[in-house]
């Protein structure tokens, strides 16, 4: 099969190439599809430079989020046939024209769905249904802080929320251009914060009454953790998911976690077991799915597209994410 691959195995944006890789034949409770669309993830440039630790078993093909046909099914996968059309999360692997996933890690594709809506949802859904409902345990009532609000888990994270029903849904970003696109989406932030030039502390009081956030989710790490520590509100949550800043924190007053009562979880989902993965997607299907749509539907919740590209310009579309232009999903398709 085609696939697109690493030169060297590890490398910068120009190592990624369509090269030739075999085809894998599914085992028992695994299921063969035929991929037609791809999602970006920054994982997966971490992957692409040797930074990402790999999950035992992993395929060494980039890519964990997708949809298309089923090929073929393995004994024990007894729901799925040939041609049903799905979309679903596998540990590696959707750079390519073939895929395994476990069998409930599949989820049938929505009528209402493109194939790029569908393969878009995966990863940020499930990331940020897991952060924010699972771990997190948001409530109605509950203000929220999210940071990369603009970012695919960050959008998907924002509008949880807001479905979820939170008071106030404070969202960080950069520009001007991604603050303006949070605020105006249908079921968006309702406060934005440039922290570039803004305390996010400061303004997260401001909006909650000086309480302060219940919940934050993070993906920046260690220039965000002081004022992270400040914006929650006694009894807060927070659930930390990449540390895009750094990881060392050099020294910082314990005291506030205490205090203030504070739970702090750090999450993966990759590397999570085939059931928990299973009872997470089961529980999302049963809560969230039938209300997303693509952007131009709906539904409470959306999906938001930034581009597609053909997978003929991988290199391009890795170049986009890596310059944080995206706001929203970075989609390829397979040509």
């Amino acid at each position: 099969m085609r696939a697109i691959l690493v030169k060297d195995g590890k490398g910068p944006v120009d190592n990624l190439y369509l090269g030739e890789a075999e085809t894998p034949s599914p085992g028992p409770g695994q299921v063969l599809v035929k991929v037609k669309v791809f999602g970006l993830n920054r994982m997966d440039i971490l992957q692409r430079e040797g930074k990402y630790p790999m999950p035992p078993g992993a395929p060494t093909i980039l890519g964990v989020e997708f949809s298309g046909h089923v090929v073929q099914a393995g004994e024990g996968a007894t729901e799925w046939r040939e041609g049903d059309e799905v979309f679903g999360l596998a540990m590696g692997g959707a750079y390519a024209e073939y895929i395994l996933a476990p069998h409930r890690n599949l989820i049938k594709k929505p009528a209402h769905l493109s194939w790029v809506e569908a393969a878009s949802l995966p990863e940020v859904f499930l990331t940020a249904f897991q952060a924010l409902v699972v771990l997190a345990e948001v409530k109605e009532g509950d203000d929220v802080l999210v940071h990369a609000g603009a970012s695919g888990v960050g959008i998907a994270a924002i509008q949880l929320a807001r479905f979820y029903g939170a008071n106030t849904v404070t969202a960080t970003a950069s520009t001007r251009e991604k603050l303006d696109m949070l605020l105006g989406l249908p079921s968006g932030a309702t406060h934005v914060v440039n922290y570039k030039t803004q305390n996010f502390a400061d303004e997260v009081k401001k909006a909650t009454g000086g309480k302060g956030v219940d919940v934050i989710i993070d993906f920046v790490g260690q220039s965000h953790w002081e004022k992270n520590i400040d914006s929650l509100a006694y009894d807060g949550r927070m659930t930390l998911l990449a540390l895009l800043s750094g990881a060392v924190v050099p020294n910082f007053n314990i005291a506030p976690i205490l205090f203030k009562r504070l739970r702090i979880q750090g999450s993966t989902l990759r590397a999570r077991s085939e059931d928990y993965q299973a009872d997470l997607i089961a529980r999302f299907k049963k809560e969230a799915l039938d209300h997303i749509t693509g952007s131009s539907g709906n539904g409470r919740i959306r999906t938001y597209i930034h581009k597609v590209y053909p997978w003929t310009e991988i290199q391009e579309a890795h170049r986009e994410m890596e310059a944080d232009k995206n706001s929203g999903k970075i989609m390829v398709e397979v040509v």
